[in-house]
């Protein structure tokens, strides 16, 4: 950073390397004239300690020395005529380091602060900034005991005119200040008092002081406020300080006289009490930062930084300006002392041959200021004068220094003087010289504060025993090192009266000399540009006059001829000794080996000069020496790494092989175990494979046997289901009949009814026709009305017809329900008792018992549903009292959140104040400037792309014309753009519909959606929607709850089926008794369903069953009822076996995995239960163990299974049952809902004919047509919704048709590619040795040769098309890559070329297809994408924050290509430009078109103005005319194309933006300039194709982009043209809704206004003057028309890509086989 131009970074760390290598203190003197930039300087010096020599500790000292710069810019600065940030005292700041360089603390000293600032200010001045600061948070709460206002207020922050600093907030500036004080540790109630004692000073100033008659006494008011609240505030009683402002004590030897002043002597006791006020608190301030800064630690450097008030001349210069300059000559002298005369000696004092050069010496300046009976001793002689005045002092100076080169008199002035000093002649005033020298301040005003009742008050005060605290507060307390002055120190006066300002500004000025002489100087020339604090101004004259002042001129010239690199020769031998021979060093004086080596390594020797004890050396050799030195380091380090790594290898070479060896050894030690052990399992398995294969057939003979067992069962089974289904069969084929006959019967009621019905709504027609002939007459008032709605009589009569249908259909639905209600009941009824009938088959007599259970089971479960039914109403019961609980407590929370609002609103309108406003208007400002600055340098570049393509354009042709002689054209090159992409279209749904409408309704008011007839019925029909899809909702809802209870209730508790062998025995005893219980009910129902069917034998007349099904059925069950007592029987023989097969269940078990094997049977699809499948295989196995009887096993397997088949049948007829409930339970709800849908809609009626009735004929006529309006509207609406819907799916099919196409024509030529790769792979096929791939590592190298043939196959001769399937923007990452490599060689010539070679190769593309969208927006997408590789891969950490490690490996090594990053945002500029322009000329054509003269909205437009109806509304009627479809279409195909090839989403968001503005911009210019297009109807159409927009944008989200707002003059003009136009009222209403529109462009578009028919009327004059009267406070620009070439600034913001450039795969339909992966 040291070789960097003049910075202060460079200088702050040239001083801290300084330190750090020779350990010695450094001192940073910041100088310059006022306002040339020494306190910013500073600033950034501490800035730049703070941060590289960072605290080690967590005491964060760094950042209090940081903190401390706004607190003594806000007590120490202010504005002056030539600096807004002046520092109106001098500090000198030291930082203190320890061994390590951390820094460990700081100290501060000020000089001479300007204490006159606090009472005057010159004009366009101002006072110290705190004291603005306080007044602009004085709205705060915590300050409201300040009692402050504006500043504008006080007198002493009101003096210089203006009170406010452009670009600067004094809040924030305050806000700032408080948050130092905190952080250097300053309590808050510390804070509190200082801004009091600051707040008291203001109030002070503003004491009113009235004179006495006399002239010789004042007094002051007791009521004055600002006294009582300066009282108030500093804790001092009021009486005493109102006394003693106005008198004085004098004290003599004798008596104490109290004597009045005039009002002058008050004001300047007064303004001096106030002086010293803010000097203690000054120096108190100081103090306190400096004990934050303390460090008990010990300081081992330091680094000073001097901020000095730089030198002044103003047009009035008094007592502090000359101080200021006389502390400027001192540093001057110091300058010139260190730069001139120590440089000329050390060259003199070493014998180098030099030339004296002449240098300006201000000696004697500094000696007529302060030697003896200088300025300042006469000044401090005629203070201890009792008669002293600035008029004899001035006297004594002419008198004593008439004859000095330095002093002079102004001619036309007797109380001035002037004193040449080094920058310039200043003139001082004497007046008020010796008055700011004394300081003096009256003791009884000083005893008053100190008896102050707030302590910090009292302090500032009782510590005033020093009296200069102002001077040295904080003089080198951290600081223990000595400082040895380089002069010999004055010697201080042994006076006991109290010293002098300028005594005490000429001690501390001495002081600092010493300072800085002990210490190594470090200088920033600080230059001001222009004296008018201009920017972007330079004034050469001023600026030199600066340079030559400050002596920069000299230093350039000895630097330019003398040697500013020295060594002494002992260092010199010890840094260079590498570069000594070794014969050289045999010589033992240093000198000479140095002479020689140098002689040797430097030839010329003009270069080096040998001195006494040092060597001398001119720029730049230095370094020279130090590349040698590096050079030798670096040979000799490449042939130590190249022993070492041999030796590396030999070791590693020699491990590798005792591990191979010792491997190999074990390896072929396990092979031998491996075959004996491989012998061995040989020998075992073959004894293995023996006895598995017996075990194999005998279980397949079991497997076998038990299959025929299972095959006899299910056939079995079989039959008696087939016997079921045909009897199910017959009986539904009944219930069939039943239903078709009685669904005949109700078609042909129906059919004479709709008869009926066309009759009587012909009749009523007719009728109706008749009334509205005889209302017509009659309604007078609704005329206007019937003119506007032509035709809606016969919708009215329509709509009665619809009431009286709605009617009957009601009738009729309610008497099919109440039918079908009655149908189901019946037929449940039926099927009850036919269950019951067939449960009661398998028995053979009644038995009594079963009844009595069968009752007492209903009774039981009648008594569980009233339980249920009582616990379902208590259930709903509390729901509905917790809901309006609930409810209850929503709407108290609610209101309690509105009452907290309303709080929170009124506490923010009452925080809010002027300063916030004024903030949030500059960012304002800020951002629209920004953006206006952005919108200049792209038509900037814009410019520039123009000029390049003329100047591309006149290259060709002098390249033509030098070419040929004769006249030759040029073949175009021109393309039109074909887009195979296809549009889908717009459908809209119900829910985007009703949103839009909300919100709609929303922004513009009730009343103003309500004029939009098409959105308000949108709005009431998806209410009602809502509402239906709500009640359903709540329906399922309930039934669900219902459904989960009753599967609570039901759910029995799931057994585990793996039972162990403990619980065997139990099972099988329940099983046993469960069995003969099954057996006793199944005999029982065989009895009473055998009775049932002889019963129903009997009465054959009211059956419809054969005799012949009747004996079938009787047969079956005789043969079922002996079966039972068969298996009676087994089950008794069953009780015998249960234990002697306990022990043989072990056996049993380990078959129970083959239970899975009767799945595979047909017939097994029914779900069996698996405890009965257990319980049925342990029947098998336990007979199975019985081998005497075979019959006898058979027969106990098929028990099992009966019961398991009789189970299923009774399961089924369940399930069955059940789902015929469930059926009819939903189709009865179903009806219901209808019902309540139709009971609404007919109460709905009801009201409407009852509000109709009770309204005039009139009304009624009004009121009927709008219900029929809306309900004609309603329909066309679903229609419209159901044919977009149609044509939505059409276009997606022939879309999806394309591309399947496409990829079957894909996939029959990769296939034949396939092929043809696989026939030349088998001819060529050879046996090759395949070597292992490594990593890529996402670099991709050329040769240099190659680089044109890379940009022709990448760029220039590259369609999109080719890359549809690859990664988007596949061109940038490649070339990316190849950037990569050249960075990875360190190739600046190969970057350098590439990146050229690239930008012209796309600006020639774009050239060539300068009309292709397609091609415009490929280019843009890769070359936004290549910038961005750019930047996420250069290595900056604002770029790499969302890298992952792998990418952050890739990135750029060796080139920064910021500049290429520029030019390739340039180019992105101008791409993007390109593609507007091409977007614009597309669809400019469609946009009048479209938006003002195509009919969206069918028959809207029946009724056009003169001259409109020879317009096209159609594609289909000419060429020229478009629809809103068209224009759709083609930004759907925009889209597309951007998204594909993978452009940033936000600048697809811009773009979108340009292209809606454009659409607003011409159609609303069209429409400004066609008086035939403004009407009603076009203000419809407008607003209808707007939606259509909005849809579209929000389906493609790319609402945000802001598209929208531009379209906001279209919106309000489309809105103008329906708004009605008559009264005041309306004029208002225009003006509130069309504020995007100008007052001139309101005005045209009523004057054109055009009515439909010649019922309407024209916009009136009077209206016109009415709106122009209210729009007369605008300010609108004069242009009518809008800029429809404007274009909106573009920004690429940074989109950082998640591939690795590992993980790229590049095609070969590239063609760049050249490129190598390395």
């Amino acid at each position: 950073m040291g070789d960097m131009d003049p910075h202060i970074f460079a200088v702050a760390e040239e001083a801290y390397k300084q330190m750090a290598r020779d350990e010695k203190n450094q001192s940073i003197i910041v100088s310059g004239e006022s306002g040339a930039g020494k306190t910013v300087s500073a600033k950034y010096a501490m800035r730049y300690f703070a941060t590289v020599g960072g605290s080690a500790s967590e005491t964060n000292i760094e950042e209090k020395v940081l903190a401390s710069s706004p607190i003594m810019e806000a007590i120490g600065n202010a504005k002056t005529t030539r600096n807004d940030n002046s520092s109106r005292f001098g500090k000198y700041i030291q930082i203190g380091f320890d061994k390590r360089y951390h820094i460990i603390g700081a100290n501060m000293r000020t000089y001479l602060l300007e204490k006159s600032r606090v009472v005057f200010q010159a004009d366009d001045e101002r006072n110290y900034h705190i004291f603005y600061q306080l007044c602009a948070a004085a709205g705060l709460p915590e300050f409201k005991e300040l009692a402050l206002t504006s500043a504008e207020d006080f007198f002493y922050t009101s003096q210089g005119g203006d009170t406010s600093i452009e670009g600067v907030d004094d809040a924030e500036d305050f806000e700032k200040t408080r948050q130092a004080f905190t952080l250097l540790g300053v309590r808050e109630s510390h804070q509190i008092s200082i801004f009091k004692i600051i707040a008291s000073i203001l109030h002070l100033g503003s004491v009113e002081i009235q004179a006495e008659r006399d002239g010789d006494s004042c007094s002051i008011s007791p009521q004055d406020e600002h006294l009582s609240n300066f009282c108030r505030l500093l804790g001092v009683e009021h009486s005493q300080m109102e006394h003693w402002l106005c008198h004085r004590k004098l004290v003599t030897t004798s008596e104490t006289y109290v004597k009045t002043m005039s009002l002058q002597q008050v004001i300047n006791a007064r303004n001096a009490l106030a002086k010293h006020i803010y000097a203690q608190l000054f120096s108190w301030i100081v103090e306190h930062i400096n004990k934050a800064l303390h460090t008990s630690l010990k300081q081992h450097s330091f680094i000073g930084v001097l901020d000095i008030y730089g030198f002044e001349t103003f047009e009035v210069n008094s007592f502090e300006q000359f101080c200021i300059n006389y502390a400027n000559e001192k540093l001057q002298q110091q300058f010139n002392s260190h730069v001139f005369k120590l440089e000329q000696e050390e060259y003199m004092k070493e014998q180098i041959p030099w030339t004296l050069i002449d240098f300006y010496d201000n000696q004697p300046c500094i000696d007529l200021i302060e030697a003896k009976l200088g300025i300042l001793d006469l000044l401090d002689e005629e203070c201890k004068v009792p008669k002293g005045t600035d008029q004899n002092w001035a006297q004594k100076l002419y008198d004593r220094h008439s004859s000095s080169q330095h002093f002079q008199k102004p001619r036309m002035s007797n109380t001035a003087f002037i004193i040449v000093h080094f920058a310039d002649k200043v003139e001082y005033l004497s007046d008020g010289f010796l008055e700011k020298n004394r300081d003096t301040v009256y003791e009884e005003q000083i005893n008053i504060l100190k008896a102050s009742k707030f302590p910090l008050v009292a302090d500032l005060f009782h510590d005033d025993k020093d009296p200069v605290p102002a001077t040295t507060s904080g003089k080198g307390s951290s600081s223990k090192i000595s400082i040895r002055s380089a002069r010999p120190p004055m010697k201080a006066s042994n006076k006991e009266h109290k010293k002098t300002v300028g005594h005490q500004f000429r001690t501390s000025l001495h002081l600092l000399m010493e300072t800085l002489n002990a210490t190594t100087p470090h200088y920033v020339r600080c230059i001001k540009p222009n004296d008018e604090k201009l920017p972007f101004h330079f004034d050469p004259k001023r600026a030199v006059q600066q340079l030559r002042a400050c002596g920069v001129l000299e230093t350039i010239r000895i630097s330019a001829a003398g040697y500013p690199s020295r060594w002494a020769y002992h260092d010199f031998f010890n840094r260079y000794r590498v570069l000594v021979k070794k014969r050289e060093l045999a010589n033992t004086d240093k000198k000479a080996i140095c002479r020689s080596v140098l002689e040797n390594l430097i030839k010329d020797p003009d270069k080096f000069q040998f001195g006494r004890t040092k060597i001398f050396f001119r720029a730049g050799q230095v370094a020279y020496l130090e590349k040698l030195r590096a050079d030798k380091f670096r040979t000799a380090t490449i042939m130590i790494q190249k022993t070492v790594r041999g030796w590396l290898q030999k070791v590693k070479y020699r491990r590798l092989k005792g591990a191979t060896l010792t491997l190999q050894r074990y390896c072929r030690g396990h092979l031998a175990r491996r075959l004996a052990e491989h012998l061995r399992r040989t020998r075992a398995a073959v004894v293995l494979q023996k006895h598995y294969r017996m075990q194999r057939a005998r279980q397949a003979y079991q497997r076998v046997r038990r299959a025929a067992v299972v095959i006899q069962a299910f056939t079995r089974a079989m039959f008696v289901r087939r016997t079921y289904r045909q009897i199910l069969m017959e009986h539904k084929a009944t219930t069939i009949q039943k239903h078709v006959r009685g669904w005949m019967a109700r078609r042909h009621f129906q059919q004479l009814r709709d008869a009926a019905i066309v009759i009587q709504c012909a009749f009523r027609m007719l009728k109706a026709r008749r009334e509205l002939k005889t209302l017509r007459i009659e309604a007078r008032s609704a005329e206007h009305l019937k003119r506007l709605n032509v035709g809606m009589e016969n919708k009215v009569v329509q709509l009665q017809r619809k009431i009286d249908e709605q009617n009957k259909e009601f009738k009729t639905l309610s008497e099919q329900l109440s039918m079908t209600t009655s149908t189901y009941t019946m037929e449940v009824e039926r099927l009850k008792k036919e269950l019951a009938h067939y449960q009661q088959s398998p028995g053979e007599d009644p038995s009594l018992s079963l009844q009595e259970e069968v009752e007492s089971l209903r009774t039981e479960l009648q008594r569980a549903h009233s339980e249920r039914k009582i616990l379902e109403d208590a259930h709903s019961r509390e729901k509905d009292e917790l809901r309006k609980r609930v409810a209850d407590l929503e709407q108290e929370n609610a209101l309690l959140k509105d009452e907290k609002e309303q709080l929170n609103n009124q506490i923010l309108c009452q925080s809010k104040d002027e300063f916030a406003r004024n903030s949030v208007k500059e960012n304002l400002l800020m951002k629209k400037e920004l953006e206006e600055e952005r919108s200049r340098y792209q038509n900037l570049v814009k410019e520039y792309s123009q000029l390049e393509q003329r100047y591309d354009n006149l290259r060709d042709e002098m390249t033509i014309i030098k070419q040929t002689p004769g006249h030759r054209r040029n073949p175009s090159n021109q393309s039109s753009l074909e887009s195979d992409s296809n549009y889908p279209s717009i459908s809209t749904s119900d829910i985007g519909d009703t949103e839009d409408a909300l919100q709609q309704v929303e922004e513009i008011g009730l009343e103003k959606a309500a004029m939009d007839m098409t959105v308000f019925l949108k709005l009431q029909k998806r209410v009602r929607e809502l509402e239906q899809e709500r009640k359903k909702l709540q329906v399922q809802l309930e039934k669900r709850e219902q459904q989960d209870s009753k599967k609570v209730q039901v759910e029995p508790p799931q057994t585990d089926i793996d039972l162990d062998p403990d619980t065997d025995l139990a099972y099988n005893s329940l099983k046993r008794q469960e069995l003969e219980s099954e057996n006793k009910k199944l005999k029982n129902d065989l009895n009473e369903l055998r009775k049932a069917v002889a019963d129903q034998a009997m009465q054959n007349n009211s059956s419809h069953s054969s005799p012949d099904s009747y004996s079938l059925l009787l047969n079956q069950l005789k043969l079922a009822h002996e079966e039972l007592e068969v298996r009676k029987e087994e089950v008794l023989i069953l009780r015998t076996q249960i234990v002697s097969a306990d022990q043989r269940r072990l056996a049993g078990r380990n078959a129970e995995p083959n239970i899975n094997a009767r799945s595979s049977w047909p017939n097994s699809e029914k779900h069996v239960d698996q405890e009965d499948a257990i319980e049925a295989y342990h029947g098998v196995c336990q007979t199975n163990s019985k081998t005497e009887d075979w019959g006898y096993l058979n027969e106990d397997g098929e028990l099992g299974l009966a019961y398991q088949g009789l189970k299923q049948v009774a399961r089924l007829l369940e399930a069955q049952l059940q789902a015929q409930s469930l059926e009819h339970e939903e189709e009865v709800e179903h009806l219901k809902s209808q019902l309540e849908a139709l009971k609404e809609e007919m109460d709905k009626q009801q009201q409407t004919f009852c509000q109709t009735l009770l309204l005039s004929p009139e009304a009624q006529v009004e009121f009927g047509i709008q219900q029929e309006i809306s309900r004609l509207t309603n329909e066309n609406l679903d229609l419209k919704e159901l044919v977009e819907k149609l044509e939505k799916n059409e276009r997606k099919l022939k879309k999806q048709l394309k591309i399947y196409m496409k990829k079957a024509q894909d996939l029959e030529a990769a296939q034949a590619l396939a092929q043809s790769e696989r026939k030349r792979h088998e001819l060529n096929r050879q046996v090759t040795v395949q070597r292992k791939e490594k990593d890529f590592q996402g670099m991709l190298e050329y040769h240099k040769e190659d680089e044109a043939l890379l940009i022709r196959n990448l760029v220039t001769d590259l369609k999109p098309q080719m890359l549809s399937g690859a990664v988007p923007c596949l061109p940038a990452y490649i070339l990316y890559m190849c950037i990569r490599h050249a960075d990875y060689t360190n190739d600046d010539l190969k970057v350098h070329s590439l990146l050229t070679s690239t930008i012209n190769g796309i600006k020639k593309v774009l050239k060539k297809h300068n009309d292709d969208f397609e091609m415009t927006s490929f280019w843009l997408s890769n070359t936004c994408r290549l910038l961005h590789c750019l930047k996420q891969y250069s290595g900056d950490e604002g770029f790499m924050t969302q890298n992952t490690t792998k990418q952050n490996e890739h990135c750029l090594k060796n080139f920064d290509l910021t500049e290429y990053r520029q030019v390739l945002s340039d180019l992105s500029i101008q791409i993007y430009q390109q593609l507007i322009k091409i977007a614009e000329g597309m669809l400019q054509p469609m946009i009048v078109s479209a938006m003002l003269e195509n009919e969206s909205i069918q028959g809207l437009s029946g009724v056009k103005p003169t001259g409109y109806r020879k317009r096209s509304s159609s594609m289909a009627d000419g060429d020229n005319s478009y629809c809103l479809e068209a224009i759709i279409r083609q930004m759907n195909a925009f889209h597309t194309v951007m998204c594909d090839q993978g452009l940033d989403p936000e600048i697809i968001l811009q773009v979108f933006k340009q292209l809606f503005y454009m659409i607003n911009a011409v159609t609303l210019n069209n429409l400004l300039l066609r008086k035939d297009v403004c009407s009603w109807s076009t203000g419809m159409q407008l607003r209808y194709n707007i939606s259509q927009l909005e849809e579209w944008l929000r389906g493609r989200n790319l609402h945000q982009s802001g598209a929208v707002q531009t379209m906001e003059p279209l919106i309000q003009a489309a809105q103008l043209l329906q708004l009605k136009k008559k009264s005041q009222e309306d004029a208002e209403a225009i003006c509130s809704l069309c504020t995007s529109l100008s007052t001139q462009q309101i005005v045209k578009i009523l004057n054109l206004y055009t009515p439909l028919n010649e019922f309407e009327e024209r916009v009136t004059v009077a209206f016109i003057r009415t709106i122009q009267a209210q729009l007369q406070e605008r300010n609108d620009p004069q242009q009518l028309l809008l800029d429809a070439k404007h274009m909106f600034p573009v920004v690429f913001p940074f989109n950082p890509s998640s591939l690795t450039m590992d993980s790229i795969h590049i095609p070969a339909c590239l063609n760049l086989e050249f490129l190598n992966e390395v």
